[in-house]
């Protein structure tokens, strides 16, 4: 969520596809279930786990599953392994440096927990959520594809080159737009409550706990490169050894202790 625009990430191919079948409570014929998930109404994160301090949740938010609910009831699931925290007014490198407000920014002002889409290069998205503290957010930068992923294929497919390579199953959401790509994140999500609404939301993933300290990488942030000091800043979090992320630092790894 930088001040100004990103570099636009390289194309990226087929993993091993997991079988899908109908569901005869309504779905739509090839709508993909969870082997994963059982819709437990406790594994939803609600309000509480949003309010916190904003490079607090940019490393809570690590491990945590996103979910995409479509319009033929099929969920699309991926695990976050990568984000950025913007600080708010005081982040030169924010959307909302020295306090900005406008009409684009305004979810980064609203009650944590808001989702904050915005556009780059004029046809990719990028999805944020809005932290504790003015102005702050929460760039969702990598997730690792866990659900769905032959329909996160044709949605990625429909956005490139006619005779473009297959794309990797660890290419399918590495990287801010092409995650909102794979999981159809459309602009009107904007603004709309990631606690309470009826088609995104995230939950805790039932395989793992929260990863460890250890396995948490401290980087700085990507695309930020005009913004002084502020580009060097560790605001940057990933999932050490995870194939998804999608910008490795080595020297940053070398800087966190690889176990205990």
């Amino acid at each position: 969520m930088a001040g100004r625009k990103r570099k636009r990430p390289p194309a990226a191919s087929p993993g091993d596809e997991p079988a899908l079948r109908e569901d005869p409570g309504g779905v739509s014929p090839g709508a993909e279930l969870s082997r994963y998930f059982t819709g437990e109404p406790d594994r939803r994160l609600g309000e509480s786990f949003f309010d916190q301090p904003c490079t607090g949740l940019a490393k809570a938010l690590l491990g945590q599953v996103l979910v995409r609910r479509c319009v033929d009831g099929a969920e699309l699931r991926g695990r976050i392994v990568e984000t950025e925290a913007y600080l708010g007014g005081e982040d030169r490198a924010s959307h909302s440096a020295g306090g900005k407000r406008t009409e684009r920014n305004a979810a980064m002002f609203m009650k944590p927990g808001t989702i904050y889409v915005y556009p780059i290069y004029g046809i990719y998205l990028c999805m944020n959520v809005s932290s504790r503290g003015e102005g702050a957010a929460v760039l969702l930068r990598s997730l690792e594809p866990l659900q769905g992923q032959a329909q996160m294929r044709g949605l990625r497919a429909a956005r490139r080159k006619q005779g473009a390579r297959p794309l990797k199953e660890k290419e399918l959401c590495n990287g801010p737009s092409k995650l909102c790509q794979a999981l159809d994140i459309p602009r009107r999500f904007d603004r709309q409550d990631l606690a309470s609404d009826p088609e995104v939301w995230l939950e805790r993933d039932p395989q793992s706990g929260p990863p460890k300290a250890h396995q948490v990488v401290a980087a700085s942030r990507v695309g930020i490169e005009s913004h002084g000091e502020w580009a060097a800043k560790p605001l940057r979090f990933y999932l050490r050894g995870n194939p998804c992320v999608s910008v490795v630092n080595r020297e940053a790894e070398q800087r966190t202790p690889s176990t205990r």
